[in-house]
């Protein structure tokens, strides 16, 4: 069953003038270094549908299928970028290595998130494109890995195509859960049901791996979470919150829709939380924090990354409070 308030616990609030306005209740775990579980808040074992924070296990089953990806482009086979013209070059260079064009994307066409680039793109009487999407890199990625196998192109996003059916294996296999549930993303992608727990392990085993394994699968993962760290840009955009955490603290950071966040400090330990109200604005602090409340990074380098982050609550254009951790 999903998550309910009475298995959540409070992760975080929103203040204002020393008042707290709103309160995020949610579900974490904190795994550690040895993947046992450290830290639980909530019930960890309740299904939810992680969303984006399901990307990097779905660009490692494009890579285990077969698709040459590399650098830029592997880092932005599991963004959710913010559509600037850089990220939009890097997602077409994708589909022209596989002989197609923005028109085999089966992701809805979107503006950007990032204002300058929307700006730019309205001064000069553009259109909404599927290459701006925030998941076209992802789309992309699978589009090469069906022409790396001969798969068909046009119903790619079908839970039944070989790709899907492919991805859904390996996600089960790092997850250590059966499929139970299957829905639609917001891209068209399937995205299924896991545990925040399952979750939390899929991306530890990802975020851990080394390219020296002498398992194809890790080596693959330690060469994605390589590309992730070297080209931080792609997952998010400058100065958005998954970049910041990445260039920052070199701690592995993938957001997902509707309150999802997972996190993999330098040494291991890795947390997942879900906010039950599908809020985002609070999951990084609240991940950063719960990282720091077991050791795995300091205060002082918390601090100093929460300070960089969109956290003001503003009155009459000042700030009179912010939105923090409860945990």
């Amino acid at each position: 069953m999903p998550a309910t308030p009475p298995a959540s616990v409070e992760l975080a609030v929103v203040d204002r003038n020393g008042f707290v306005e709103s309160r995020h209740y949610g579900v974490a775990v904190v795994l550690a270094p040895d993947g046992t579980e450290k830290l639980t808040l909530g019930e960890a074992s309740a299904l939810f549908l992680p969303r984006s924070s399901m990307k990097p296990l779905q660009a490692l089953a494009c890579l285990s299928a077969g698709a040459e990806l590399a650098d830029e482009r592997l880092a932005i086979s599991m963004a959710s970028h913010a559509g600037t013209e850089r990220h939009a070059e890097v997602a077409r260079g994708i589909l022209q290595s596989a002989g197609l064009t923005e028109d085999d994307l089966g992701c809805p066409a979107a503006w950007p998130t990032d204002t300058a680039s929307r700006d730019e793109m309205v001064r000069d009487h553009a259109a909404p494109s599927p290459l701006r999407m925030n998941c076209s890199g992802k789309h992309a990625a699978m589009l090469l890995t069906c022409v790396a196998n001969g798969w068909s192109t046009g119903d790619y996003l079908d839970p039944q195509h070989p790709l899907q059916a492919h991805i859904r294996e390996v996600i089960e296999r790092l997850v250590g859960e059966r499929t139970t549930t299957t829905a639609i993303d917001g891209c068209g992608a399937p995205v299924y049901a896991m545990s925040l727990v399952g979750l939390a392990r899929a991306i530890q085993r990802i975020a851990t791996s080394s390219e020296r394994s002498p398992f194809a699968l890790h080596r693959s993962a330690g060469t994605l979470v390589r590309a992730v760290k070297e080209h931080p840009w792609t997952i998010d955009g400058p100065g958005r919150p998954d970049t910041v955490v990445i260039e920052r603290l070199g701690v592995f950071s993938k957001m997902g829709a509707e309150g999802v966040q997972v996190m993999t400090a330098p040494d291991g330990t890795t947390v997942a939380l879900k906010m039950l109200d599908g809020s985002n604005r609070a999951g990084h602090v609240v991940a950063l924090r719960l990282l720091e409340r077991v050791g795995a990074l300091t205060a002082h380098e918390v601090a100093d990354t929460v300070a960089q982050l969109s956290l003001s609550v503003l009155g009459g254009g000042h700030e009179v409070g912010s939105i923090r951790s409860a945990v």
